[in-house]
């Protein structure tokens, strides 16, 4: 099953739940989760860092459109290197819950030291969120604004990455073996 026109349908598939997981999380305020990047692992772990990192990358460019905000396109460069990190990781280990726990920490540490630059550059640090609280209290006790805005990221993608890669190695592993290379059984 692993022919291009598959992939690319699955792909879509994919930036589509992105889009409607992180919107969906995103209205319940549902704390230190956002779902937002499920997708993008699940791709990345099952067909390679490239085909991972464009799925972040469109979801990370259409989202914004499509939801009248295009200041956050810039963050598509987040989702791509979610997509990069899962993709070689699974490439070299099967993508098991160990190996999910531990990509969810790397990816709790790299996403925010890539996503805080755009935040502080586009927003000034505040980015409408339940962050903005600690960003605050962070500033106010005298914290640099990269720091202000670095810390609550990574509190809350611990969570979130942590459990969509779980959610991933949990999906692949119940794929029929068709659908999956060889390399990640």
């Amino acid at each position: 099953m692993r022919n291009r026109n598959s992939i690319l349908i699955i792909s879509a598939l994919a930036v589509a739940i992105n889009i409607v997981l992180g919107t969906l999380v995103s209205r319940m305020q549902i704390p230190l989760l956002f779902l937002d990047a499920l997708g993008t692992i699940f791709i990345a772990a099952l067909f390679g860092p490239w085909y991972g990192a464009s799925v972040g990358a469109i979801t990370n460019i259409l989202a914004p459109i499509l939801s009248g905000n295009p200041k956050d396109i810039p963050f598509f460069i987040v989702n791509a290197v979610i997509g990069l990190v899962v993709g070689f990781i699974a490439k070299k280990y099967k993508f098991g819950t160990k190996q999910a726990i531990i990509t969810g920490v790397i990816l709790a540490i790299v996403a925010p030291l890539i996503g805080t630059p755009i935040a502080v550059y586009v927003y000034g640090g505040l980015t409408g969120s339940g962050n903005d609280i600690i960003f605050s209290i962070l500033r106010q006790s005298g914290a640099q604004v990269f720091t202000a805005a670095f810390i609550p990221r990574v509190a809350g993608n611990l969570i979130d990455k942590i459990l969509s890669c779980l959610i991933a190695s949990y999906l692949i592993k119940r794929l029929p073996k068709q659908y999956i290379g060889k390399e990640n059984i």
